[in-house]
């Protein structure tokens, strides 16, 4: 899947895979559960690995700080940011300050109860944590597609993560849903769906040295709906959306220790067909 060159490594992913073999090291295991990871682009797929961004269908990053915040207490470790891009838009600016706020009360909150109970149980107390970093997908005259790593740490087995997305209209001043600029999640679903699982199962076996039978319909072989990931809109021309991104979080495609996946795949004219009338100057197809 074409994409953008290789975006600036974040800090993030792999800090939180060095958090979490640390975690699984010192604590007891946990029931295995799926997870997952992603790697690097090349010209026909995108995957990201543990130490890449999760923004590889990124067309730009902000050159300047944007915001950045970081608290460390006994109880908790909270970090938040967000990119110049995003701090340009006032009304973008104030949400996200508000969901900054929201998230580290939680976590206070939450840390709180959780040495609370480890006092109240007796047993040892392993600081919670929140880790977010938004970075930039693509910045265009008139849309700004944000996506972001989500780290969280409640004194489990492990810290996990996922992902969130924030596509901004910069006219209305205003967030939409990606999936809202396309008539139907069937019709995107038909346009993309052959394409999202070949490069999945790519990825897949990359991973697992060859030796997996992928394309099945159970457990960690059979293709996952690419519409519930979180979708992310992005641009290699810089003008107009021409890839199509989709961030598998932890327990989604494959076991824990394969970390997340990415797939990122060109818009083409049939994905073109699937957005509304309204929305299709947006959108070129590469």
């Amino acid at each position: 899947m074409p994409l953008m060159p290789a975006p600036r490594h974040s800090a993030l992913l792999p800090a939180l895979m060095t958090l979490a073999m640390l975690a699984a090291c010192n604590r007891q295991p946990a029931t295995p559960a799926p997870a997952s990871q992603a790697a690097p682009p090349d010209t026909t797929t995108t995957t990201a690995s543990a130490t890449t961004s999760h923004a590889s269908a990124q067309a730009t990053q902000s050159s300047t700080a944007g915001h950045a915040v970081k608290e460390s207490t006994d109880a908790y470790e909270f970090s938040y940011s967000w990119p110049a891009a995003a701090d340009a838009q006032p009304a973008l600016r104030a949400r996200l300050a508000a969901d900054e706020a929201a998230q580290r009360a939680t976590l206070k909150h939450d840390a709180e109860q959780g040495q609370k109970e480890a006092a109240r149980d007796k047993y040892p107390f392993h600081a919670f944590g929140h880790w977010q970093e938004w970075q930039v997908v693509a910045d265009l005259p008139d849309w700004l597609s944000l996506s972001s790593l989500v780290g969280n740490d409640s004194g489990g087995a492990h810290p996990n993560y996922g992902y969130a997305a924030i596509l901004w209209d910069k006219r209305a001043g205003q967030a939409r849903n990606a999936l809202d600029l396309f008539t139907a999640r069937a019709a995107l679903t038909g346009a993309i769906h052959a394409d999202f699982c070949k490069a999945l199962d790519a990825q897949r076996a990359k991973k697992r040295g060859g030796h997996a039978s992928l394309g099945g319909d159970s457990g960690f072989d059979a293709c996952v709906d690419p519409l519930a990931q979180t979708v992310i809109l992005g641009s290699r021309g810089k003008k107009a959306f021409d890839r199509i991104g989709f961030l598998i979080a932890p327990y989604e495609a494959g076991p824990y220790a394969e970390g997340s996946y990415e797939v990122t795949l060109p818009v083409t004219p049939a994905v073109l067909a699937a957005v509304k009338p309204e929305w299709r100057g947006a959108f070129a197809v590469q």
